[in-house]
């Protein structure tokens, strides 16, 4: 199958009137449910308002031309804001539109090499860590504008940031703070009215109008940004340089593991709702693609976004055209009406993006994952703070070396060195009934579970327990899938024991992976095809004609 399909192409094949109907009212009503989000969002990643409708718009468009899901959009999202926010003070606008571009590209590679479906390998402790952390940072961020503190800066660094909070407190502007629960409390109880219109729409228009027919001081859009242009704008290259590159090679990196892990989570979630299935590299091809033009255009990274694309499944849009119209209908939008939104307050999009952060936090998943193993719960808390406390990237790292470790652990503490029979009989506890009765001078030992380094410690330390006493050791390994070099050098040793000690060894039931690797390493030439049998019982009956010969 090719590596590039998009799903427009697809869906395309048995299009019908009935479902254009259905695409254009859901693109509609996403349409209106990103128009708040992507202003929100892009204020707070640290650039102006039109940046994040731009993002929504170019990037949305595409994402859905060219993905690999039928109904996923795209657009800014909250895991983003961090990052973006933390680039555009370190690097400047330009570097933050460089960097996307850089994103691109790198998304576009990992789907070409068919990247796409190692992401589903990412352990969900992890996933939940960094999207709680970074829902707790949003909520942070919203602070100041949902009290109306005055603060000219405010520090990046979680600790920082709450610091600068608290001693600004006395700053607190009440007319903010109403505006910001009166918002916060539309968004909240508008779906018991109407689950169509979305509340967050409905908190900007009634918070505005409030605020322009009381004549409320309270910070709007107009106030910080000024006017804001309704014009379109053409797309723009950054100034490149190798150094310049190179400085932006860790945020761009960041850019799109962050970008190919929502977007393909997005992805199979609404899989599950709509009974689908999504191409993933073709997703991340699409996703480079709308990064890129998203940064041509002056717009921040996109990705998939699990929110909108819900409303879109639950409201009919079951082809990328559904997409594309919501693009289309933004772009309607900042053309007509976007020097009308300088009258929002800044208030309202603070409750917008609180309401964000809580929806997006899923701390009851959070909960369930501490009562789960303890492995678990580490990775998660680790995962948590660390994004909390420093990184994004950092936090994922370390994540993953943890769970990677403590699945090592745990798959050493799960497999088994069995010592199934002693001598004449003699039984452990590990012993089948059907190797009770056996014959002098006999050893069997058997492996369960994959045979890797993280077990060869113990199978070493078992080889020092046995008692070389007897003519013949068998090895069953009929329970062993896989064998890597650390334990095959365990093999090499317990041969060595053997010859020292005048004692014949025996293989029964060995795997194909195991056996390979044997055969490839000169092992089994080394002992003799006949030391490897079928099954414990021939190894058996083999030992035992050898004895009476002896």
């Amino acid at each position: 199958m090719s590596v590039f399909q998009p799903k427009l192409i697809t869906t395309l094949k048995d299009y019908n009137k009935e479902q254009f109907i259905s695409d254009v009212t859901a693109g509609i009503i996403v349409a209106i449910i990103a128009l708040p989000l992507s202003i929100a969002l892009g204020i707070s990643s640290g650039v102006s308002p039109e940046k994040g409708l731009y993002t929504a718009i170019i990037a949305g468009f595409i994402t859905s031309l060219l993905g690999g899901s039928r109904v996923l959009i795209g657009g800014p999202t909250g895991a983003f804001m961090v990052i973006v926010y933390g680039i555009v003070m370190q690097y400047g606008l330009n570097g933050l539109i460089l960097a996307t571009m850089m994103a691109g590209v790198i998304l576009i590679l990992m789907g070409l090499l068919k990247l796409g479906t190692l992401i589903k390998f990412m352990p969900y402790p992890i996933t939940t860590g960094f999207t709680s952390g970074i829902a707790v940072v949003i909520f942070s961020s919203q602070i100041k504008d949902f009290f109306g503190l005055q603060i000219d800066n405010v520090p990046a660094e979680f600790v920082e940031k709450w610091l600068v909070y608290f001693e600004h407190f006395n700053t607190f502007h009440i007319q903010s703070f109403a505006v910001g629960v009166i918002a916060l409390l539309t968004i909240v109880l508008w779906p018991k009215v109407n689950q169509k219109i979305p509340g967050s729409l409905i908190a900007l228009i009634v918070t505005t109008l409030l605020v322009q027919l009381m004549h409320l001081d309270v910070p709007t859009i107009g106030s910080k940004f000024g006017e804001l242009s309704s014009s379109f704008p053409m797309p723009h290259l950054p100034s490149v340089s190798f150094e310049r590159i190179q400085t932006l090679m860790k945020p761009a990196f960041t850019i799109a593991m962050l970008g190919a892990i929502e977007s393909l989570l997005a992805c199979v979630v609404a899989d599950g709702m709509i009974g689908g299935k999504h191409r993933s590299n073709t997703e991340l091809i699409a996703q480079g693609t709308a990064n890129i033009a998203s940064g041509l255009f002056g717009g921040i990274p996109a990705t998939g976004a699990i929110a909108r694309t819900a409303a879109n499944i639950k409201n009919g849009g079951r082809t990328p055209v559904a997409g594309m119209v919501h693009a289309v209908v933004l772009l309607l939008i900042v053309l007509i009406f976007m020097p009308l939104a300088k009258m929002i307050p800044l208030a309202s999009l603070a409750s917008i993006l609180i309401v964000v952060a809580y929806n997006m936090s899923e701390w009851r998943e959070f909960v369930g994952l501490l009562h789960a193993s303890k492995s678990d719960a580490v990775v998660l808390l680790v995962t948590f703070f660390l994004t909390v406390a420093i990184d994004l990237v950092v936090a994922i790292q370390f994540g993953i070396i943890l769970a990677a470790f403590l699945f090592v652990k745990r798959m050493a503490d799960v497999a088994e060195v069995n010592h199934l029979l002693y001598e004449a009989g003699e039984e452990s506890e590990n012993t089948p009934e059907e190797l009770i009765h056996q014959t002098k001078n006999i050893l069997i030992y058997e492996i369960n579970g994959p045979f890797f380094f993280g077990i060869a410690d113990k199978f070493i330390n078992r080889l020092d327990e046995v008692q070389y006493s007897g003519e013949f050791l068998i090895i069953r390994m009929r329970n062993v899938p896989a064998m890597d070099a650390t334990a095959f050098h365990g093999l090499i040793r317990l041969e060595k024991k053997c010859k020292s000690h005048q004692l014949r060894l025996l293989f029964s039931g060995v795997n194909e992976q195991p056996m390979k690797m044997m055969r490839q390493n000169g092992f089994v030439d080394r002992i003799g095809e006949d030391a490897f049998f079928d099954s414990i019982h021939d190894a058996k009956a083999y030992a035992e004609k050898e004895l009476k010969h002896l």
